[in-house]
């Protein structure tokens, strides 16, 4: 029987190249997004070609009853769940912290570590009732580390939330066979940087990066796969950077 992998914020970016790697390499698969639906269904029919069963999920992660639903339906259409790449995230426009404000700050914790952990408690609570193990991805950013003064610095305290509650949760989960990992991708080219108002960020950005150039999607997917894979079978609790080594 092929694994379940629950892939939030899939339908582009880091979660499409995840779903699409996930496939080849035995995953049955299911896909959330929050309001693209053909982007997600690309997605799913290329993973279907590449002979994994696909579940599409529709589900603002900010909102529990969403997430409720979306697991009810991994429920009836799996009836198991044995990893999770915690994807889904939001950034806005780049302001100084004296520009923030109450709704912006709400919408980011909202999807960004709230969100993220209720859809990784969902996941704990399936993976101890099969009493199989379990791997669970949250997908942080090198900006937890960096500040991104001048640009993010909610989107990178919402990160570094993350990276502390991946070190909580693995610590308790751990003699149960599950394993909680963060993963921190640095400047990757991808849509997210449009979504924040400058398309070209990561081309701008590169010349910071100790490699001299963004990375790709598929690089953080490859470094995803092997954290959920039996060869990283004794890491628990660890932060990987994927950042160029900025």
């Amino acid at each position: 029987m092929r694994p379940v992998l629950l892939i939030t914020g899939a339908s582009s970016g880091i979660g499409a190249a995840c779903a699409r790697l996930a496939a080849t390499r035995g995953y049955d698969l299911v896909l959330n997004y929050r309001s693209n639906h053909a982007l997600a269904d690309a997605v799913g029919r290329d993973a279907e070609m590449a002979g994994a069963r696909v579940l599409l999920c529709q589900a603002d992660v900010a909102d529990p009853d969403a997430i409720t639903d979306m697991f009810a339906q991994i429920d009836v259409e799996f009836g198991q769940l044995d990893a999770l790449i915690n994807n889904a995230g939001i950034v806005d426009v780049a302001v100084p912290v004296t520009e923030l404000t109450h709704a912006r700050l709400r919408r980011m914790f909202d999807t960004n570590v709230i969100g993220a952990i209720l859809v990784a408690g969902e996941a704990v609570s399936r993976m101890q009732a099969q009493g199989d193990d379990g791997a669970i991805v949250n997908i942080s950013s090198a900006a937890a580390r960096l500040g991104s003064a001048h640009e993010y610095v909610d989107y990178a305290a919402s990160k570094a939330a993350i990276d502390t509650f991946t070190k909580g949760l693995a610590d308790a989960v751990a003699a149960e066979g599950i394993r909680v990992m963060s993963l921190r991708p640095g400047v990757i080219e991808t849509d997210i940087h449009a979504k924040g108002g400058e398309p070209g960020r990561a081309l701008r950005v590169a010349a910071k990066v100790p490699m001299q150039r963004a990375g790709s999607a598929i690089e953080v997917a490859n470094a995803a796969l092997w954290l959920l894979s039996d060869e990283a079978s004794y890491v628990t609790g660890s932060t990987l950077d994927v950042s160029g080594g900025r």
